[in-house]
């Protein structure tokens, strides 16, 4: 008689989800249905540099399904969960129901406004490939007018981009347009000198990429500012208009503003009654479970774990690839009736680039910076980037681009929500 298959069901299928499916792929005693309102999987930490023309949408983007074909207990399913009930374990999208045994919340977070939703329809976020397509929209448009009007004074807000946040998303954006403007497109323009761009990064704490030591802080702002950067610390926003954003001391003006100062919880989890943080991440325990639920699993950046911590663990891809590898483990466990062990979390450090041959790592007591700290950046993400495209020419047309600033994905798209499927 054969064994019953117990039925997982994963909600998303980012560095978490995607880690769980690897995992439990081809055995033989799970059925795994995968439900994510993407086609595709993504590779968020080169997110930036779609929306800097560095990178097109399919060089950091791939279909969840070719990733699983081989994995024949796997089902992909296309749509967005609209809620579950964890008493009869059902999962409802679509107008379809489904029951599961186990059930892994990976939805990752959206932007957080902190309150100000309003200021949601004045600035641009960067958390999918919609947004970065938007982004590069308004960049490439504002260039394409600023050459149109062919004066600096008349064009100065339309070249003028400001970045709210001063985490690795802020100042890798910040460097990139600064890069985007000042070198790959300032030979292509006539009418403007695209030289003139500049670049306001506002950080509301004492100093950027505060998960940082104060040295790599420091050195970090030093090189954004030798590339024209304007960095603004201790500059807490206090309201963003159609114009411009307003602080304590000044009003900018500027047609372009990016917002990269925080995040939280997805849409699913804030509908959701079950026990959450203020930022709506689902407090799990050490087993990254649900403080209800046992047979729920919450992980990445939609979940808080904080068992045992002075802080939650931050919403960074190699958190949720471990805790996506450590549930799989659990859940074997479980259906073996063995001891489990709390999840500890292995912390490989944090790293971001400011520019070429510019950036900050932090592994551990090593501490990497300017060209030492960029080629360690560089190896991981195009390690990261071979095995997650599998295609060496993709690797190959990057570098190149990259390295030479010869190269860029720079079409203006009539409709940015074409080029993604979902959100």
């Amino acid at each position: 008689m054969s064994q019953l298959k117990k039925k997982i069901i994963i909600i998303g299928a980012g560095f978490g989800g995607l880690q769980v499916i690897k995992s439990l792929g081809n055995k033989e005693n799970f059925e795994i249905l995968v439900i994510d309102k993407k086609n595709h999987h993504l590779f968020q930490p080169l997110l930036y540099q779609v929306a800097t023309a560095v990178l097109s949408p399919a060089d950091i983007a791939i279909p969840t399904r070719s990733i699983t074909t081989d994995f024949k207990n796997v089902k992909i399913l296309y749509g967005e969960v609209t809620g579950i009930n964890f008493n009869t374990r059902e999962v409802s999208f679509q107008n379809h129901n489904e029951k599961y045994d186990y059930l892994v919340i990976a939805t990752g977070a959206k932007t957080s406004y902190f309150g100000n939703s309003q200021w949601q329809s004045k600035t641009l976020g960067l958390k999918n490939l919609k947004d970065a397509l938007a982004i590069r929209k308004q960049i490439l448009l504002s260039f394409e007018q600023a050459e149109l009007i062919g004066d600096y004074e008349k064009a100065k807000s339309l070249m003028h981009y400001v970045i709210i946040g001063g985490g690795p998303t802020g100042v890798e954006l910040a460097g990139s347009i600064a890069e985007l403007s000042h070198n790959i497109i300032r030979k292509d323009l006539r009418s403007i000198d695209s030289g003139m761009t500049k670049v306001t990064l506002i950080e509301a704490g004492p100093r950027l990429l505060n998960a940082f030591s104060e040295k790599s802080s420091s050195f970090t702002k030093e090189k954004l500012e030798s590339r024209g950067v304007e960095v603004l610390t201790n500059s807490p926003v206090l309201d963003i208009t159609d114009t411009g954003v307003v602080l304590k001391d000044r009003t900018i003006v500027s047609n372009t503003i990016i917002w990269a100062a925080g995040v939280e919880g997805s849409e699913l989890s804030q509908k959701l009654s079950i026990n959450k943080d203020k930022a709506n991440r689902i407090v799990v325990d050490e087993f990254c479970r649900t403080i209800e639920y046992p047979n729920v699993f919450v992980i990445g950046d939609a979940a808080n774990f904080s068992k045992g911590l002075n802080r939650p663990l931050p919403g960074v891809s190699p958190v949720a690839m471990q805790q996506g590898r450590y549930v799989a483990k659990i859940i074997q466990s479980i259906e073996k009736n063995k001891t489990l062990i709390p999840f500890q979390y292995f912390d490989k450090g944090n790293m971001a680039t400011i520019g070429r041959t510019d950036a900050v790592a932090e592994f551990g007591g090593i501490r990497l910076k300017g060209i030492m700290g960029w080629f360690g950046w560089l190896f991981v993400h195009l390690v990261y980037q071979v095995g997650f495209k599998n295609k060496m020419s993709t690797l190959i047309s990057w570098v190149w681009s990259y390295l030479t600033f010869r190269a860029g994905s720079r079409l203006i798209q009539e409709e940015a929500n074409d080029a993604s499927i979902g959100t």
